[in-house]
């Protein structure tokens, strides 16, 4: 549970600072940074979460999918070296917006969301999932690219359908102003074992890749 290094690339030319939005009392960055960090997951906090989601779910696409908010998606893979060929296993998909960016761009992308009605908002061109992310319908060594925009953070079971040599792609479109936020450091403290990447501040927000640091 260390970080090997993350380096900190330039600001993307059309990075822009978001606006204040949600400090680091807000419910939301509470409950990422307790259960990436060990607390536990229950059914309450899962019901809690879809109940939200649910209802945020019909505005949902038209407020929250836009260039600058895709941004730091398309940042990470052209300058964060995220492979796009193999499977991307998206968790947290919501209504699409990382579908909508990456269609044409990756050969295989599944969506997997706690939320039904987020689901049902989104494109149908990808397989669309609902599922809980602490515990995920797949095998071991699963994805070749785990993606998660805001979304929560369960280190065990990225760490677990990822496989060897993939990468964990973490992104938030509002920067530090996000309600689900970790910054890059915690996200490499957080996963087990030894990882280190890279991380650019792009759109409104910013992205990190990492990968399993392998010691000589």
């Amino acid at each position: 549970m260390t970080n090997a290094g993350i380096v900190e690339l330039g600001r993307h030319a059309d990075y822009t600072r978001p606006q204040p939005f949600a400090g680091p009392d807000h419910p939301m960055r509470l409950l990422t940074r307790a259960t990436a960090f060990g607390d536990p997951w229950t059914d309450q906090d899962a019901a809690r979460v879809t109940q939200v989601f649910d209802d945020l779910a019909p505005s949902w696409s038209t407020d929250h999918v836009d260039p600058l908010k895709a941004a730091p998606l398309l940042d990470a893979i052209d300058r964060g070296g995220v492979p796009t060929s193999g499977r991307w296993i998206e968790l947290g998909s919501g209504t699409g917006a990382g579908c909508r960016a990456l269609d044409g761009r990756v050969d295989e992308h599944i969506s997997f969301d706690l939320s039904f009605q987020m689901l049902a908002h989104a494109p149908d061109r990808v397989p669309r999932v609902q599922a809980d992310s602490s515990q995920l319908p797949l095998a071991d060594d699963t994805a070749d690219v785990v993606l998660m925009i805001n979304m929560l953070l369960f280190p065990d079971e990225v760490d677990r359908i990822l496989r060897p040599g993939g990468a964990v792609v973490w992104i938030n479109t509002l920067g530090d102003q996000t309600p689900i936020h970790l910054p890059p450091g915690d996200v490499a403290e957080a996963l087990p074992g030894d990882w280190a990447g890279c991380s650019a501040h792009a759109g409104t927000g910013f992205w990190v890749v990492l990968r399993r640091f392998a010691a000589d």
